[in-house]
């Protein structure tokens, strides 16, 4: 009977985080701050362009959904209270990213990735074992993650259409964000991550890249 209550919690924990994938990955998602692309005109661009920048923020989308998963995972396996607030805080920036995404995209005509669901499964997996090897390798992951999207936001703003600014405005707020959650990870503490692992995380963000590129 000792144990209810910890079980209880536990249960209650997982349904939470249930319910977040769920919202993540169906459209829908609120912002909490102001869409940057608001007031900034949406100049007109041929079909070609706009479809490289629907896919290009279509990416960004899917990048964002991992994003959540990854703060999830980690979050859920803290031991820090203090480290699984950070990580929760930084998810709620991601939620901005994503809900920004997602209709940057509509505007554009396209879609978001089909693949979400397996975005944020597998992310969600690895950001829990990130958590699960201790606080200070968990902000080293975070510092890393950060350091390897900021890097993959500044080409996509290479990439965009020249008339694309609604979207440029976008990817330069998210990377804002991004280079402040990495420096936020590194004052708390963040372990580096051995080169192995960097490479690894590298070559999966690629390959999540050039598939969310298409679907």
């Amino acid at each position: 009977m000792t144990r209810a209550p910890h079980a209880a919690t536990l249960a209650d924990r997982l349904i939470r985080e249930l319910d977040r994938a769920l919202r993540t990955v169906t459209a829908g998602n609120v912002a909490q701050r102001d869409y940057p692309g608001e007031g900034v005109p949406d100049a007109g661009q041929d079909p070609d362009s706009r479809r490289h920048g629907a896919a290009l923020m279509r990416v960004n989308h899917a990048g964002e959904v991992a994003a959540q998963a990854l703060y999830h995972g980690q979050a859920l396996t803290a031991r820090d209270p203090d480290v699984r607030e950070a990580l929760l805080a930084a998810a709620r920036d991601e939620t901005d990213h994503l809900a920004w995404c997602e209709r940057r995209v509509g505007e554009l005509g396209s879609h978001t990735s089909v693949l979400s669901p397996l975005w944020y499964a597998g992310s969600f997996v690895i950001g829990a074992i990130a958590g699960l090897a201790g606080d200070r390798n968990s902000l080293g992951f975070v510092a890393e993650t950060e350091r390897q999207v900021t890097e993959h936001l500044e080409s996509h703003l290479q990439q965009l259409p020249a008339g694309d600014a609604r979207s440029r405005s976008i990817v330069e707020q998210m990377q804002r964000d991004e280079a402040r959650h990495g420096q936020e990870a590194q004052l708390a503490g963040a372990r580096p991550l051995p080169g192995l692992i960097r490479g690894v995380m590298r070559n999966t963000a690629r390959m999540m890249t050039r598939t969310a590129y298409r679907w």
